[in-house]
């Protein structure tokens, strides 16, 4: 695919109003709020794997992109980079780069997939411009400091109406 290519980090996994669950990419260079979100409809397994992976928590068994992690690391290879190369009629395409004794090698995958092997092993996710171009939408995101504001106001608020009494208000 010719064109450019931008690296992106996971921001979240939301869900939308109809209960899927979507991962959000983001570029790594942007603050929140800015520049353009890539939403990827994804499963819920896969939304439970990736966010496993994200946060670093345990689990008690190997999941299906655990199994990829060590299966690649077995035959002494690494997952190099993982790339979303088009979307054609709303279904994303995605390929991951692996590198091993037999050299370097490029595999077809579902962008779930290929970013839940990405965050298991440290690999740079990368998205073509034309994919974020005709998908993206506006980062509407807040930062941490933007979210601990909202938090501190609706804290005062809350505590402002405990002791309001109605009778305040009456003319």
């Amino acid at each position: 695919m010719g064109g450019g290519m931008v690296q992106v980090r996971v921001v979240g996994i939301a869900m939308d109003e109809s209960g899927q669950h979507v991962v959000l990419l983001g570029p790594i260079d942007a603050l929140p709020g800015e520049g353009r979100i890539l939403p990827i409809w994804i499963g819920s397994l896969e939304a439970t794997s990736i966010l496993v992976a994200v946060e670093g928590a345990d689990v008690p068994r190997p999941m299906a992109h655990d199994l990829m992690r060590s299966l690649l690391e077995a035959m002494d290879a690494q997952v190099d980079k993982v790339e979303v190369t088009r979307i054609d009629d709303g279904t994303y395409y995605a390929e991951i780069t692996v590198t091993g004794p037999a050299g370097e090698r490029i595999v077809d995958a579902r962008p779930s997939d290929a970013i839940g092997l990405a965050a298991r092993t440290g690999a740079t996710i990368w998205v073509a411009d034309a994919v974020l171009a005709e998908a993206g939408v506006a980062d509407i995101t807040v930062g941490a400091d933007e979210a601990e504001a909202a938090q501190d106001s609706i804290a005062e608020f809350q505590e402002f109406l405990k002791d309001v009494d109605p009778d305040d208000f009456r003319g």
